[in-house]
């Protein structure tokens, strides 16, 4: 479906917002708001408040210390097209901003579902019995995912380091959620604020794991992420247009999402997305550490 890029916009910074607000307190600093997170369940980040102005430097100062204060990530998060002026603030205060290509789904160019050789697609259940299995499977997959192009080896959380080539036997390596995470998990995805699908190998079990989150009838697709050993089979690309289909036919209108750069942005084209802006994601650069 098309929407007008101003349209699209106001509705991203009200779903930004509402994301997190069920599971964390919000802290406003400057024109910031910092999410904190209320138990279990991964951290969040800071954002610019809704109708304020531009964060200054001494705004993403104040942030970081308090993020330092609470022990967690100082991340930070927001859509150059919406505040374009705080990226120079934001590298000048000491952040590393990672500019990702920000993508929204035109509704009648996404791709049909398709076989996958030698697997298939499924959505997790949060009521059955190997929940909580799934979920660590699901979760391994993405922490080796994520992590194998940034570097060739990395440690799984408790064990040896492993390699870009990590295989089913390193993701059943990786530390398993807690009771609690499982629990949180469990209850955002009865409540439908989370859907889990994953690409699944009799042979080989979990190979591909994505999330799609909805508030109302915005949602976005995040996480997707192959095992190192399973890639150039086509799964991140079919995962994504199983999640886009299911947000559409669970009521989402607007379903977007962040490449990571613009060579992923180019595979998210061939399923049905096209580029409307930049999302950025900020860390604190490594000289700042």
């Amino acid at each position: 479906m098309a929407h007008p890029t101003s349209d699209v916009f106001a509705r991203l910074e009200r779903f930004y917002d509402a994301v997190p607000r069920d599971a964390a307190v919000a802290e406003d600093i400057g024109s910031f708001v910092l999410f904190v997170r209320d138990g279990a369940g991964w951290p969040f980040y800071a954002r610019p408040r809704i109708g304020a102005p531009t964060p200054s430097a001494a705004d993403v100062t104040a942030v970081r210390q308090r993020q330092r204060d609470l022990g967690i990530a100082e991340a930070f998060e927001w859509v150059h097209d919406t505040t374009p002026d705080l990226l120079p603030v934001a590298r000048s205060a000491g952040l590393e901003v990672l500019l990702a290509p920000l993508m929204v789904l035109q509704r009648a160019a996404l791709v049909p579902d398709l076989p996958l050789p030698d697997a298939r697609i499924r959505l997790l259940d949060p009521a059955a019995p190997a929940f909580a299995d799934d979920l660590a499977a699901s979760r391994a997959v993405a922490q080796l995912g994520f992590g194998a192009p940034a570097a060739p080896a990395f440690p799984t959380g408790d064990g040896p380091l492993v390699t870009a080539a990590a295989g089913p036997r390193e993701r059943d390596a990786v530390t398993r959620p807690d009771d609690a995470q499982v629990d949180d998990a469990r209850q955002r995805q009865t409540a439908g604020r989370h859907t889990t699908a994953v690409v699944e190998s009799p042979t080989e079990g979990i190979l591909a794991s994505g999330i799609v989150q909805q508030v109302g009838d915005v949602a976005e697709v995040a996480g997707v992420a192959t095992l190192p050993s399973a890639r150039r089979r086509g799964y991140a690309s079919q995962l994504t247009a199983s999640l886009a289909r299911h947000a559409l036919q669970s009521g989402a209108d607007l379903v977007l999402l962040s490449a990571g750069d613009d060579d992923v942005a180019r595979l998210y084209s061939r399923i049905g997305f096209r580029r409307i802006g930049t999302a950025c994601i900020g860390e604190p650069a490594p000289a700042a550490l």
